[in-house]
């Protein structure tokens, strides 16, 4: 068994899937029918097990495929990047940018460590505050990005994705059932606070905030200590605490836009490259 597979192999492969089959992966890549049939022999071959089982008129990955596919992107997706970043000169220079809390402890990190890797002379310099003060420290000329929640009044930045917001509750002390509910939130001005709290009491639910934290490790640890429930996006509940809603008598919550801003001034190659990173690794 070969391991060493020619990408050219591995592109054919990605091509068949994404496009649906032999005759349309055989045009997008400018090959013959035959030859795209011939590269998958030939890959499975190298590899010594079937990728694909007909169904019909149509190819369908077989579950040894589906992991080889992966397999295939990811192969692909590095030697792009080491391409890209050898085909050109060094990006250096120092990025601010600005996120608040909870995204930078949950978020950014795996897209932080990417991007370091991709570019090694780029310095990041990051601060944490909530989303509308980081607008005011981007206008000061402050800081260079603000990956920020968008506030109803802001306006214009680039839209990233959009987040849903959840309720959280510890996993073996449930502070649910407790009336009033007791809460633990940002601070005042924080659109998920705001939000949570016109929910509450749309639904008329007695509350009170028993837990103000600035930083999204307080809220966590109020929560799972059993003191308290709280809000995040859903994208960052982690295997600690558990995700409650109508089943326990809370109401529904919106879901919220996650933007980009770049000051005007910050044009430089680095801040260019870490925006459309950032941009590239959220995006849904």
């Amino acid at each position: 068994m070969r391991y060493d597979v020619d990408p050219v192999l591995l592109r054919t492969l990605i091509a068949v899937v994404d496009h649906g089959g032999a005759t349309a992966a055989a045009r997008q890549l400018s090959l013959t029918q035959s030859a795209v049939s011939q590269h998958l022999r030939k890959l499975e071959g190298h590899l010594a097990c079937k990728l694909f089982e007909r169904q019909g008129r149509r190819l369908m990955l077989t579950a040894t495929g589906e992991v080889a596919l992966g397999y295939a992107r990811g192969i692909l997706r590095m030697q792009d990047e080491m391409k890209a970043r050898l085909d050109r000169p060094p990006v250096v220079g120092t990025v601010r940018l600005g996120t608040p809390d909870l995204y930078a402890a949950y978020l950014l990190p795996s897209v932080l460590g990417e991007f370091g890797r991709a570019f090694p002379e780029v310095q990041i310099e990051l601060r944490c505050r909530l989303s509308h003060v980081l607008l005011d420290d981007l206008g000061r000329g402050e800081i260079d990005i603000a990956l920020v929640t968008r506030q109803p009044s802001m306006a214009g930045g680039s839209r990233v994705r959009d987040e849903q917001l959840v309720w959280i509750s510890g996993l073996g002390l449930d502070a649910t059932a407790r009336s009033p509910l007791p809460l633990a939130m940002l601070p005042a001005g924080n659109l998920y606070r705001t939000m949570a709290l016109d929910a509450l009491e749309r639904s008329g639910r007695q509350w009170k905030v028993v837990c103000e934290s600035a930083s999204i490790g307080g809220l966590y640890a109020a929560v799972m200590s059993g003191l308290a429930v709280s809000v995040v996006a859903r994208s960052t509940v982690t295997a600690d605490v558990r995700e409650v809603g109508r089943a326990e008598g809370l109401p529904n919550l919106p879901s919220v836009e996650l933007i980009l801003y770049r000051a005007p001034n910050a044009t430089s190659d680095a801040v260019r490259c870490l925006e459309d990173y950032i941009r590239r690794k959220l995006r849904v």
